[in-house]
């Protein structure tokens, strides 16, 4: 994995936008629809809680949140709370895909590309 500002690199395929790697490590778009109405309050589009939803569901053992190139995504209480139901790592993207490189164990990451 590689990424510099608005991009990512997953598999060998880049990303211009803000994805979520599953724990099949198949990558989505991260919809940020919902929380953008968040964005005038935190100065950025945070990550919300209702965008974690899917983590009953998949059960990562490690929920990585790349923050952006230099760590401005916000994140919502109500997201804050639902991480720490999980082995959580959130650091500035290009940190969490050097992480993700090693790692063995089943996890989500989500990628903010910018900030």
């Amino acid at each position: 994995m590689k990424t510099r500002n608005g991009w990512v690199v997953v598999d060998n395929i880049r990303y211009d936008y803000d994805v979520i790697v599953h724990p099949d490590r198949s990558v989505t778009k991260r919809s940020k629809k919902k929380s953008k109405k968040l964005k005038k309050k935190f100065g950025h589009t945070p990550l919300a809680g209702h965008e974690l939803a899917f983590l009953d569901r998949e059960k990562p053992e490690v929920v990585f949140i790349g923050t952006g190139q230099f760590g401005d995504l916000p994140l919502t209480t109500d997201a804050e709370r639902i991480l720490r139901q999980y082995t959580s790592t959130i650091l500035p993207t290009p940190e969490v895909v050097d992480l993700l490189e090693s790692e063995s164990r089943p996890f989500v990451a989500i990628l903010h590309v910018n900030c």
